[in-house]
């Protein structure tokens, strides 16, 4: 099981001592402002409306700098951009809003209930919103912390490419609540975006530190500032 980050006490993977969540604020014995040397890589995860982009937030807040797949995935098919034609090419104009941008909700509809045009379409998005990533993070100082948020870590197999892997984790109930209060999906086109993702035991399988969002926004934030101070410590 991955270390997790709780309201009372977190055992540090870099050794047996129990500190309090107090000692990882920002102006805590456990905090330190800077890398001090080589940049340090974070993939944090989680399934859909798992809380990911409130922990990037407070990840931000903390000096990290943030990549956010979704915000790379969108640019990747913008109006004028080859992947939006390369889209049309696959699915057909009628994805189309009038204004020419894609949309979004239609083509969600079909490729989270077929998963070979999930497929498709993941062909021609994934590999742009690689290279937009690292282009983004070639921008960055040296000593930077930084975290790129991708919902499908796991599924496309870059676990390994970070120097720590955080997966922001939520009661699959919870989550579906949430997803279908944010989006206004039914029950069953919300079910069928989880179901389209890693289950909830193969993420916390592949997942360094479990940042747990069963809680208020405050006891989040100070989860997240131990796991961020407990990767710079071990790194």
């Amino acid at each position: 099981m991955p270390p997790t980050c709780g309201l009372a006490i977190f055992r540090a993977v870099f050794g047996l001592t129990f500190l309090s969540v107090e000692d990882f604020a920002p102006n805590g014995p456990g905090f330190r402002a800077q890398t001090g040397g080589e940049m340090i890589r974070i993939g944090l995860t989680g399934g859909i409306a798992s809380g990911k982009s409130v922990v990037a937030g407070f990840l931000s807040g903390l000096g990290a700098a943030v990549i956010d797949a979704d915000d790379l995935a969108r640019a990747a098919v913008a109006v004028g951009t080859p992947g939006l034609a390369q889209v049309v090419e696959l699915f057909g104009p009628q994805y189309l809003l009038d204004d020419g941008s894609l949309d979004r909700a239609a083509l969600g509809e079909l490729v989270f209930n077929d998963a070979a045009a999930r497929a498709r379409l993941e062909a021609v998005i994934h590999p742009e919103v690689r290279r937009l990533a690292e282009e983004a993070e070639a921008k960055l100082a040296a000593d930077s912390i930084v975290v790129q948020v991708i919902p499908l870590l796991l599924e496309t197999g870059q676990t390994g490419d970070f120097d720590a892997v955080v997966l922001v984790d939520a009661d699959p109930a919870v989550q579906l609540a949430r997803l279908m209060a944010r989006s206004g999906l039914s029950q069953a086109s919300a079910q069928s975006r989880i179901d389209a993702q890693a289950t909830r035991s193969e993420r916390l399988a592949a997942a360094d530190y479990v940042i747990s969002n069963d809680s208020d926004l405050a006891a989040l934030q100070a989860r997240t500032a131990c796991v961020l101070a407990a990767i710079k410590r071990s790194g």
